[in-house]
């Protein structure tokens, strides 16, 4: 995995809800097929004592810590409560949070993300389905039976064009290093430019796959911080000008962030750009 080490201990936060209880299921089911340890602990304020599908929840992420060896935390915290809970996992020691949440207000993200930053903490999302290392790791919602191992990393804006990718490449023969999605909304913790960096960083990644879609101009700005080969796919082409699409980030403002300028934009850096995700794989293999 890009971030810390391969198999961290997981806290979920929100541990007791529906998504929560659902996906801790998921998470340590991947964590026995793989050999890792999956989710340690819950934290859910006032469900203390109480466990889900085995796993102890806790009042507070404090507790959570002091009681297990964790270093990630996955947040399924409605959206009123998510900033908090982004705060109190960084304040609490975590490394990474992945706020798998959406609807969080801007302004709540940009405090969050930044006290996280203040205390060494990297943040993944808002309104992300997670990372998955194929092999090693699970952290969100992403479907464990798409993905397999391999070299290809794989960055996104976007939760289900990162699942219809990721089966393009692995019945293609094309196993992946790890897959991230780095969220839709305006303001996200880890960009493409942080993202690209762990890859460049990651002896097992020797290409990455970056799907973006309309709206501001992070792909161009991570593309251009980067030496690895790199294979886009840009969502969007028929996405019409100032109508907000899909994600909250996904607007075309001022005649910047369309498609057909992002991936212009794109081939004059050098970057093949795929027109449709079937692509992906040819041209990966044309690249290594």
């Amino acid at each position: 995995m890009i971030y810390g080490g391969r198999d961290p201990g997981i806290i979920v936060q929100g541990a007791t809800g529906k998504q929560g209880v659902f996906h801790i299921g998921l998470m340590n089911a991947y964590a026995r097929e793989v050999g890792g340890q999956g989710v340690v602990a819950g934290v859910t304020p006032g469900r203390g004592g109480q466990e889900v599908h085995g796993v102890p929840v806790y009042d507070s992420m404090r507790e959570a810590m002091e009681n297990h060896d964790a270093s990630v935390s996955v947040i399924f915290v409605p959206a009123a409560a998510a900033c908090d809970s982004v705060m109190e996992a960084a304040h609490a020691g975590c490394d990474l949070v992945v706020a798998i949440t959406e609807h969080i207000p801007v302004h709540d993200t940009m405090k969050a993300v930044e006290y996280a930053r203040l205390h060494g903490a990297s943040v993944i999302g808002p309104n992300s389905p997670g990372l998955l290392s194929p092999g090693e790791v699970k952290l969100g919602i992403m479907p464990a039976h798409l993905f397999s191992p391999g070299s290809v990393g794989v960055v996104s804006r976007s939760g289900t064009l990162t699942y219809e990718v990721v089966d393009e490449l692995s019945r293609a023969g094309i196993g992946q290093s790890t897959v991230v999605g780095i969220g839709g909304d305006p303001v996200i913790g880890q960009t493409f430019v942080d993202v690209l960096a762990r890859f460049e960083d990651d002896p097992q990644t020797k290409a990455v796959v970056l799907i973006g879609e309309v709206g501001g101009n992070l792909e161009e700005e991570g593309v251009s911080f980067t030496d690895l080969p790199v294979v886009a796919y840009i969502a969007g082409v028929s996405a019409p000008p100032e109508k907000r699409m899909g994600h909250a980030g996904a607007i075309i403002e001022g005649g910047e962030g369309d498609a057909r300028s992002k991936i212009r934009r794109l081939r004059e850096l050098g970057v093949p750009v795929a027109s449709r995700p079937s692509e992906i794989p040819e041209l990966i293999k044309e690249m290594l």
